[in-house]
């Protein structure tokens, strides 16, 4: 897969660029998810979009704050002891991601800084939009808009 050097990500490297996950059918989206001491999770970890071929790719923050997307299957859930859980999982209705499964993405838009490389993907469908940012080293997923002519 093609980089741009320049917008790569110094720690963790370029990833998958946004342009190859044009045309990819999302068939489902996994999640992984901190609870500590039964509280509600404020949002994923991490999230796999896998596509109608089973490739999954990962989209989640690094240390450094970027946004990392890459090629990479689900793994377990794990116990952090006193710190709390991990759990992976099928979404449904926990991500915006949820309203997309089954459908194709039509674009994508990447935003990067310098110094961290990608910090934002926004990735396009036929019903909407989903926007994947790093926020202060949180992953942060939201709805955007319908694409002028989607169903209603």
């Amino acid at each position: 897969m093609a980089s741009d050097e320049s917008s790569a990500c110094p720690l963790h490297g370029a990833g998958v660029t946004g342009q190859s996950l044009v045309g990819r059918r999302v068939v489902k989206v996994v999640a992984s998810w901190h609870v500590y001491r039964g509280d509600d999770p404020a949002g994923p970890l991490e999230v796999w979009l896998i596509d109608d071929r089973g490739v999954a790719v990962r989209i989640t923050t690094g240390s450094d704050w970027c946004l990392i997307a890459e090629e990479s299957q689900p793994h377990a859930g794990y116990d952090m002891g006193d710190s709390g859980l991990v759990t992976v999982g099928a979404i449904r209705q926990e991500t915006p991601f949820a309203d997309h499964i089954g459908e194709s993405v039509l674009a994508v838009r990447e935003e990067h800084v310098s110094n961290a490389g990608r910090v934002a993907l926004e990735l396009s469908f036929p019903a909407g939009g989903v926007r994947c940012e790093s926020w202060a080293g949180d992953l942060r997923l939201s709805a955007t808009g319908r694409h002028p002519g989607s169903p209603t």
